[in-house]
């Protein structure tokens, strides 16, 4: 066989009981958790902002990040709910390059998964001791969700794995939100039918089990864009766009319609500096349509202590080795214009 067993990985009950919660984080995520859940249940009018960096690969830079930005929320709570990125996992078009902390926990090294399961469990828990603001990871492996569950207010579907039967069945057994991305195509159907499925219960395999789920009555849609077969960037973030997709969705009867905007990718066609002119032309059509003020309830965005991006491993401190990102003079100012916006 062409595998080669490098190490085995520790289950994550034992990884749980080594690393485990404190009581204190466990109430607060409680907490953190009703209030999130509560603007998917239209119980709040708060507005969703999960922003953070394009892939989390020093824990000492995104512990400092998100610590400020626990210091803005205190600012804006009256409008806005923020969910700190911590992405730990990064899908690789060609499958090469830099594919995130759970595979290698320092950049300069070779990959140790095992060591990297370890490292993303420490890194949500010192974010959120530091911070006190529960977090959002990228579901790449469906596996891999037991060693965060107690730990993780939401979980994104990536546009690569959307489709995958996999993710959709193991996002109808979580009870957070689940956000499911169009896929690069653009194909919002795909969409649609990826949210139908993560609402609905299963019986299937997971982990060595049979396990039966119950549906992710808060699964919902994130808009990312898309490319078309030129490799153009096609946005999905205007007007039109948001409320052709709003009916379609309105017409599923799916349960608690919500779409959240993806101000990068091809939204922005990985211009990163366009995210703050698209959240605000995002915000000003919600003032134009009930719709979509009702079905838009959140903005996914990429942002980091130094804008831009640079080659991993990565020299210069808070700075994205993966996608380029808004750096934090911009990106605090933007939270606050968002605010006096909403």
């Amino acid at each position: 066989m062409a595998f080669q067993y490098v190490r085995k990985i520790d289950d994550p009950e034992e990884i749980r009981q080594a690393m485990p919660l404190p009581r204190d984080l466990a109430r607060l995520k409680e907490e953190r958790d009703r209030d999130i859940q509560a603007v998917f249940t239209r119980k709040s009018d708060l507005f969703l902002l999960i922003i953070g960096p394009c892939s989390a690969h020093d824990e000492k830079a995104v512990c400092d990040y998100i610590t400020r930005l626990a210091r803005v929320q205190e600012a804006v709570r009256d409008k806005i709910l923020i969910i700190p990125r911590i992405y730990t996992n990064k899908p690789r078009t060609d499958g090469m390059g830099y594919k995130g902390l759970v595979h290698q926990p320092d950049p300069q090294q070779a990959p140790n998964i095992a060591e990297g399961i370890r490292a993303i469990r420490r890194l949500h828990l010192r974010a959120l001791a530091e911070s006190g603001l529960t977090a959002a990871d990228e579901m790449l492996y469906p596996q891999n969700y037991p060693y965060l569950e107690d730990l993780l207010s939401y979980v994104a579907v990536g546009a690569r794995s959307v489709e995958n039967q996999a993710h959709r069945l193991t996002c109808s057994g979580l009870d957070v939100p689940v956000g499911m991305k169009n896929p690069t195509s653009g194909d919002l159907e795909v969409t649609l039918n990826s949210i139908q499925a993560a609402q609905a219960a299963h019986v299937f395999s997971y982990n060595g089990w049979e396990v039966k789920t119950s549906g992710n009555p808060l699964a919902h849609a994130v808009l990312r864009g898309a490319v078309d077969h030129y490799k153009t960037a096609v946005p999905n973030y205007h007007y039109e766009d948001l409320n052709a997709f709003a009916r379609a969705y309105q017409k599923r009867g799916l349960a608690n319609p919500t779409i959240i905007v993806d101000t990068n990718h091809a939204n922005s066609n990985k211009k990163f500096a366009e995210q703050p002119r698209i959240a605000k032309e995002v915000l000003h059509s919600r003032k134009h349509s009930h719709l979509i003020k009702d079905m838009v309830r959140g903005l996914m965005i990429e942002s980091f202590i130094e804008e831009g991006a640079q080659p991993p491993p990565g020299t210069v401190y808070g700075k994205s080795i993966t996608d380029p990102c808004l750096g934090w003079k911009d990106s605090e100012k933007l939270i606050k214009d968002l605010a006096a916006m909403l």
